[in-house]
């Protein structure tokens, strides 16, 4: 477990210690709002994580009427969620907007809305939702049903990436601490076992950026990362995560029975397999997620890997340790 214990030690001194992960959200809907004679809805806004499953939004909002010349509203709002920010599955919502009215009788206006949504994680960073609320708008108490349709592009989901400085030296007394250097990439000690040397060639590319559908030039995305790592000592494995997590046989859910280069997999809200990643050693792992290729926490009392620790699934191990594929 030498090579884990090197860059989880790494990790920690060069980054001074675990960060909070906040998962983080841009988000659009349109919507049509049945009051009246009806309204069409736009909103954009910034959503983050707050604590656990709540999550918290600030949002520009237009409002306008489908008839000719009818009402423009125009302002902004905060929106409370819960199971929503970064996750996959029903959640729900409710907030409060207000401000300036145009075409109208009176200058400002107001609005609640409270609902529930569904969404999905297709890919990468990308967030699909619909959504169904009852709003509420003042003065002139016009409520209706709204309809929308959300698109949320997440620039975080719950990981914080940590740079790797080079390990010791040859040179460097045994037991002495890595020094922090740019640039931010492990000098990997000779290998123990072909775990080891799968685990050292995906460090190797620590600091890559995230790319959907990519294998090495340009980024990684997570599957993509683990086939690149393992192909490179002569393991073919599919290109897909949800494949991946059928190779070799099952490990037990349990940090004492994983191994250097077992293939961890994850699942948003008890769904299929959507992300994998590979084990480094003592709790620590290494996978490519928005921010690139980075090393993240299996472990619920941090909150740097609790994102992680609640949605990891399983575990497969490809290789022995006596080297062979299985």
């Amino acid at each position: 477990m030498r090579l884990g214990r090197l860059l989880a030690a790494a990790a920690v001194l060069a980054a001074g210690g675990p960060h909070p992960a906040i998962a983080q959200v841009v988000g659009a809907n349109v919507g049509h709002l049945f009051a009246g004679e009806g309204w069409t809805e736009y909103r954009i806004g910034y959503e983050r994580e707050l604590l656990g499953p709540i999550g918290g939004e600030l949002h520009g909002i237009h409002l306008r009427e489908t008839t000719l010349g009818g009402e423009r509203l125009w302002g902004g709002g905060v929106d409370v969620s819960l199971f929503r920010t970064g996750r996959q599955g029903v959640y729900t919502v409710g907030g409060v907007a207000g401000g300036l009215a145009q075409n109208a009788s009176r200058t400002f206006w107001g609005a609640w809305s409270a609902g529930a949504g569904f969404q999905v994680l297709p890919f990468g960073p990308v967030e699909l939702a619909a959504e169904a609320r009852w709003r509420h708008l003042t003065p002139g108490a016009r409520d209706g049903v709204e309809l929308s349709v959300r698109l949320g592009i997440a620039t975080s989901r719950g990981t914080a990436r940590t740079p790797i400085p080079p390990g010791p030296s040859a040179a460097e007394p045994a037991g002495a601490a890595p020094v922090p250097a740019e640039p931010a990439i492990p000098a990997i000690a000779a290998p123990a076992s072909l775990g080891d040397s799968v685990v050292a060639t995906a460090a190797r590319m620590m600091g890559s950026a995230y790319r959907l559908g990519g294998t090495g030039a340009g980024g990684f995305d997570c599957s993509g990362l683990i086939q690149y790592a393992y192909g490179q000592h002569g393991i073919a494995l599919p290109r897909t995560s949800r494949e991946q997590a059928r190779q070799g046989r099952e490990v037990p859910r349990d940090l004492a029975d994983l191994a250097p280069g077992d293939i961890l997999t994850f699942s948003n809200a008890g769904g299929p397999v959507t992300h994998v990643g590979l084990y480094v050693g003592d709790r620590r792992f290494i996978h490519s997620a928005t921010g690139g290729v980075q090393l993240s926490l299996l472990s619920d009392a941090d909150p740097y890997g609790r994102w992680w620790w609640r949605r990891w699934v399983g575990a497969r191990r490809v290789v022995g340790q006596n080297g062979a594929s299985r």
